[in-house]
């Protein structure tokens, strides 16, 4: 079996920064295993397998190098750009079909804006056990970490400068106890998603991660969305417009649009928006 495949760094409008994935086309029928045994054979965090969908325009399966997800932000950008650029799409409007559910795109150019779903706000865990997966003091972080999902969840922890945010480390056994106290299993979901606020309204953020991910992710589309949420929720940025940036301490800058939809208490959804390059094509053959 033979499959085109593009390799696309999004949240960037030039080759080598944000994140990159790469896309299979038509690769949505593929089974689980071989799906991971891609991931891990191009050492990117995620990649993504398209296919026909009865309910959308396009079906999307994203994996890691372990496991299935019902949804991936920079994935979804180097997706839509990738079929773009191969002339499968055009500018306007189209839909995915995810795990996480439909999920509504607008193209413009080499510009991606996708609308995820409403959050779920979840879990509040103890601000010193969620510190401590990042060999950081509970007084570092400013306001209760959070678990929120807008299709993939995250919990959302404020930090109260860059200098700390750039010191942060992955501690693996506090990371164990607390996915412990969260109920939850394996090393690659729900990690802190750490976040501190600019001047300006802005935020710079860093995920880090387990094994067999890579050590640090360069831009994490779906955790921006969820932070957005959080952030307008609970009252800690002005106006629910803003700039998200991750990835500088990598030397792969990743910046992201992001708005809030709808009042404080009742979000019904978050737009992200970012560039994309397609850096390289060809193809997979199984």
């Amino acid at each position: 079996m033979t499959f085109e495949v593009d390799w696309v760094d999004a949240f960037s409008d030039r080759a080598f920064g944000g994140n990159g994935c790469a896309v299979v086309h038509g690769g949505a029928s593929l089974d689980d295993a071989t799906c991971m045994a891609f991931v891990r054979e191009t050492s990117l965090v995620e990649c993504t397998f398209t296919g026909p969908s009865q309910v959308a325009d396009i079906r999307v399966r994203y994996f890691l190098a372990s496991r299935e997800i019902p949804f991936a932000g920079h994935p979804t950008v180097a997706t839509v750009a990738a079929m773009r650029q191969r002339g499968m799409i055009g500018d306007g409007a189209l839909t995915l079909e995810t795990g996480a559910g439909i999920v509504p795109v607008e193209v413009h150019g080499t510009r991606i804006r996708m609308t995820q779903v409403a959050p779920q706000f979840g879990a509040r865990p103890d601000a010193a056990l969620v510190a401590a997966v990042g060999g950081l003091e509970a007084a570092d972080i400013i306001h209760p970490p959070r678990v929120v999902s807008t299709g993939l969840p995250f919990c959302i922890t404020v930090l109260r400068d860059r200098a700390t945010l750039e010191n942060a480390a992955l501690q693996p056994r506090p990371f164990e106890d607390y996915l412990a106290h969260l109920g939850v299993h394996g090393t690659d979901v729900m990690e802190p998603f750490w976040v501190t606020l600019d001047a300006d309204g802005g935020t710079f953020a860093r995920l880090l991660m387990a094994p067999p991910s890579p050590a640090e992710d360069p831009f994490t589309g779906s955790a921006t969305g969820a932070m957005a949420a959080y952030l307008w929720a609970d009252g800690l940025i002005e106006t629910p417009r803003f700039t998200a940036r991750q990835g500088d301490n990598l030397g792969r800058p990743g910046r992201a649009r992001v708005e809030v939809l709808g009042p404080r208490d009742a979000i019904s959804g978050v737009t992200v928006e970012g560039a994309a390059h397609v850096l390289m094509s060809g193809q997979l053959m199984l």
